[in-house]
């Protein structure tokens, strides 16, 4: 056996039992107890091959033991499902006297989306390490003389925890002529003996006898133990009591109170006095754990409860009872009591509840979105109670997403009966209720609770997805503007939202440029002083993003933050043309009462009421001389000319919008009256046709001295140019140019003014282009009006004389077109406008060795032009050829011969007038 036991001898007897419902498989093995910890018992990876081939990934399945306690007998290896011991068993410690001792626990797979259960019951198998033991090492006993032959005196019970063929088999007795023994069998099958008398005994011849009693089991190798008899021979007394039977048998309920009379005992001697007075007791060799839950009334004889049964524990009970006389060498006699335990249902179902979150055995983990049908918990109940009083119902309370699903014999999986949402709810308390079917019927409640825990699957969640916002203009930079929030049901990083701006381009500049946001809260704040005449609107996407992992959830809003207009633009006067703000008009001495004198056109780049502008003479003007319209800003004699004594005034005119505050410009009206070579009379003044008759002939003779000085200058140009080339060939400046600079014997030149002639153009076409500019006062437009045949005729002769300017000198993307087909007073009309108002200023502009001017548009008081140039082709400012106070021979040209385009009175001719510019 010794060999056996180093071998480590285990039986690994698997008893597979498979149910259609359930996903489970018995396993049964059987070991020795007192085996050495870390002693493998079985591989689960082995003995569960064929059921873990069918799953998705064999290889990657682990196993989890489920049972409770800190140091666990048995232990399973997660990896390899290796069980091995865990600490030192001992069968008798755990099972006691119990034949069938086995330790029964749960393996589950992981992970549980393809779980598996697994049942294992490891029968603990005896040995034979405890020997036979008495309660006492002597045992005295005391028998009268007159003892007949055959009288049987019980012995006391050796006890061996050992159960089976290691357990007490037999007794045996030192030699001896008088006495022997018989070995017996308890209804609890407990072995004892019991002393007989085999020959008179005579006092005396001998008084007393030590023989040695020894009880043994048949273990290998056998065990015993033994125990010394000390009788007595003593004198007799002649008649001993009796008992009516010699054995009861009792039924007592397990559920009995203490104090129940069990039994009266009724023993009778005839003798008479201290012979026949009887003292009940229990015999000396009965248990210690008798005596605990028993008691005899020594005088009554009356068998009473003296503690709790309890049939879970002790089924039945054997007690022996004596009855003796008080007289001098009493015989007594002897009754055996057996009293059976009934079950009574005194026991309620116990419920051991296994959940995957080990250290907390209430509460249990899953995560949100897991499949239906994905493990929760392991229930296993059971009842100590049998019959009826042992058989249980269980049963889940608390949500209709659980469900409870048996697998075998008392064990119960509970599983998910739904799709989880944590943002739904977050928590769910279960109960779990068993109870047996005995009468009445018993039960026992256990809660435990269930946390959804959180993934990734909301993404954060605007209110709206579009937010509209206005600031007003002129904000100071890092000014706050608002806050978007979006949020995000989710837990944790799940949960925590970031803000980003996603790229945009305003104006050509990116979005973060102009504002900000906080990624932490969404706060936005402005970057630079917003302008509203610049953007009006600003239109961006934010972006919201979780921390979640693996994979982060993002959603969008649009913002829209609209500028709000300020009055912060003074208006500007774009006519007449100002120098130093200061104005020349030139009234006729004729002017009659009513006479049209000039009409301010300005304009303000705000919008709204902040753009409405209105006129008013502040100074100069005392005495009523003129009248201005506040809102076309005409200006009209309010006497007639000739009455008034001054030639003179001086006229101080503001113009404001009506903003908050009101801003405003002034600007100093020159006005001078002029005498005509032919006296003004009223009928002069109305005749409309004279008028413009007269003013076409100005417009020939001043386009008449205009292209004649041209003329000149073209054909100094021309001879210079031919001198160069030495040939008959007109000169190009551009051709030229490019062949000096490819010349391989010629060294370059620079290309002075000097050089450049002037071309008259062909079909009268005058190319002007204009940068883009968004404010409609870029390119003001004149009124057309229709000439007489005789003035458009000789308006063409002259304009087709006009020299062809470099497209440099305007923007380009405006184009004036001078056909025949277009009158001459509008031809002249568009060309006042353009060089008369001030609305551009030379720019220098390299290309290789070529050098333009460009023309960009300037809202200062900018009213001369400077065609001078150092001929270095990088002039700037401080040039000389960017003087913006001198004149050129150009300007003065142009300002007399144009001067005459007006009439006599200062008033422009009907088809002459412009469009008045409004803010």
């Amino acid at each position: 056996m010794n060999a056996k036991m180093h071998f480590r001898f285990v039986f690994a007897l698997l008893v597979v039992s498979f149910n259609s419902e359930v996903l489970g498989k018995n396993l049964k093995y059987r070991i020795y107890e007192e085996q050495r910890v870390g002693s493998v018992i079985a591989r689960l990876s082995e003995d569960v091959a064929d059921i873990l081939v069918k799953l998705p990934n064999p290889s990657t399945v682990r196993f989890r033991a489920m049972q409770r306690g800190n140091s666990p007998l048995l232990v399973v290896n997660e990896d390899s499902g290796e069980i091995s011991i865990g600490a030192k068993i001992d069968r008798e410690q755990l099972c006691q006297k119990n034949l069938n001792c086995s330790i029964e626990f749960d393996v589950i797979t992981l992970p549980t989306e393809h779980l598996q259960l697994f049942h294992i019951e490891v029968e603990v198998l005896d040995i034979n390490d405890n020997s036979p033991q008495f309660s006492r090492p002597l045992i005295p006993i005391e028998i009268s003389e007159s003892a007949a032959v055959g009288t049987r005196i019980p012995l006391d019970s050796a006890f061996d925890p050992d159960v089976g063929e290691n357990s007490l088999h037999t007794y045996s007795l030192s030699a001896n002529d008088f006495f022997n023994i018989e070995v017996r069998t308890r209804t609890d099958g407990a072995k004892y003996a019991e002393l007989i008398v085999v020959r008179e005994l005579d006092r005396e011849l001998k008084s007393s006898y030590e023989l040695q009693l020894t009880a043994s089991d048949m273990g290998v190798p056998q065990r015993s133990g033994s125990s010394i008899l000390k009788i007595s021979i003593s004198d007799s007394n002649d008649n001993s009591p009796a008992f009516e039977q010699q054995s009861y048998i009792i039924q007592l309920l397990e559920n009995s109170p203490i104090g129940t009379l069990l039994l009266d005992l009724n023993a009778t001697d005839p003798d008479e006095g201290a012979n026949g007075k009887i003292v009940y007791s229990f015999s000396s060799h009965v248990s210690p754990k008798i005596i605990e839950t028993f008691k005899i009334d020594s005088e009554r004889g009356h068998l009473t409860l003296f503690k709790q049964v309890d049939y879970e524990i002790t089924k039945s009970y054997e007690i022996d009872v004596q009855a003796q006389d008080l007289g001098p060498n009493s015989i007594p006699a002897h009754c055996k009591i057996i009293i059976k335990v009934v079950d009574v249902n005194d026991n309620k179902p116990e419920i051991n509840i296994n959940l995957m979150s080990p250290g907390k055995e209430e509460i249990s983990y899953i995560f949100e979105g897991d499949p239906i049908d994905t493990f929760v918990a392991l229930v296993r109940v059971q009842d100590k109670d049998s019959g009826l009083n042992g058989e249980i119902v269980c049963r889940l309370h608390g949500h209709g997403h659980f469900k409870l699903q048996k697998t075998y014999e008392n064990n119960y999986l509970i599983l998910t009966n739904a799709t989880l949402d944590r943002e739904k709810r977050s928590e769910y308390s279960l109960t779990v209720i068993a109870e047996d079917k005995g009468t009445p019927s018993l039960s026992t409640v256990k809660h435990f609770t269930v946390q959804i825990n959180d993934i990734n699957d909301n993404p954060p969640h605007f209110q709206r997805s579009r937010y509209e916002f206005a600031i007003s203009e002129n904000n100071s930079p890092g000014a706050y503007i608002t806050t978007v929030t979006a949020t995000d049901p989710d837990l944790g990083e799940n949960g925590q939202v970031t803000y980003t701006m996603l790229e945009s381009f305003i104006l050509g500049s990116s979005i973060t440029t102009y504002v900000t946001i906080d990624p932490s809260n969404g706060a936005i704040y402005a970057l630079r002083i917003f302008d509203h005449e610049e953007v009006s609107q600003i239109t961006f996407v934010v972006e919201a993003r979780d921390g979640g992992s693996p994979k982060q959830l993002v959603s969008n809003t649009t913002v829209v933050l609209t500028i709000i207009d300020e009055n912060d633009n003074i208006p500007v006067v774009i006519g007449p043309a100002l120098r130093n703000n200061t104005a020349e008009i030139a009234i006729p001495k004729g002017a009659e009462s009513g006479f049209h004198v000039t009409r301010i056109r300005a304009m303000d780049r705000d919008s709204g009421v902040n753009a409405e502008l209105s006129c008013s003479i502040v100074a100069g003007n005392e005495e009523n001389i003129f009248v201005i319209d506040p809102r076309s800003c005409d200006i009209h004699t309010n006497v007639s000319m000739e009455s008034v004594p001054y030639t003179e005034w001086e006229l101080s005119v503001v113009i404001q919008d009506k903003g908050n505050p009101q801003l405003h410009t002034k600007v100093l009206l020159k006005c001078m009256i002029f005498e005509y070579a032919e006296s003004v009379t009223s009928t002069a003044m109305t005749s409309v046709s004279q008028a413009s008759l007269d003013v076409s002939m100005i417009i020939i003779i001043s386009l008449g001295a205009i292209c004649a000085v041209l003329l000149v200058i073209m054909v100094l140009f021309a001879t210079r140019c031919n001198r160069e080339k030495k040939d008959t060939r007109s000169y190009n400046c551009r051709v030229a140019e490019s062949t000096y600079q490819h010349h391989p014997k010629r060294p370059s030149r620079q290309i002075h003014k000097g050089d450049i002639t002037l071309v008259p153009t062909v079909n009268g076409t005058l190319p002007i282009r204009s940068h883009h500019r968004p404010s409609p006062s870029s390119s003001p437009t004149l009124e057309r009006g229709q000439m007489g045949s005789r003035q458009s005729h000789n308006s063409h002769q002259s304009l087709n004389s006009l020299v062809t300017i470099s497209s440099n000198h305007v923007p380009e993307n405006f184009s004036l077109e001078l056909t025949h087909a277009t009158p001459a007073v509008e031809q002249v009309s568009q060309l006042l406008s353009m060089l008369h108002q001030g609305q551009y200023q030379p720019r220098p502009s390299f290309r290789g060795n070529k050098y333009s001017r460009s023309y960009r548009y300037a809202l200062q008081d900018m009213d001369k032009f400077s065609l001078k140039d150092s001929g270095r082709g990088d002039s700037e400012a401080g040039d000389s050829d960017y003087d913006l106070g001198r004149d050129s021979p150009i300007d003065r040209l142009l300002g007399e011969g144009f001067s005459d385009l007006f009439l006599t009175d200062g008033r422009i001719p009907a088809d002459l007038k412009t469009e008045a510019y409004k803010g």
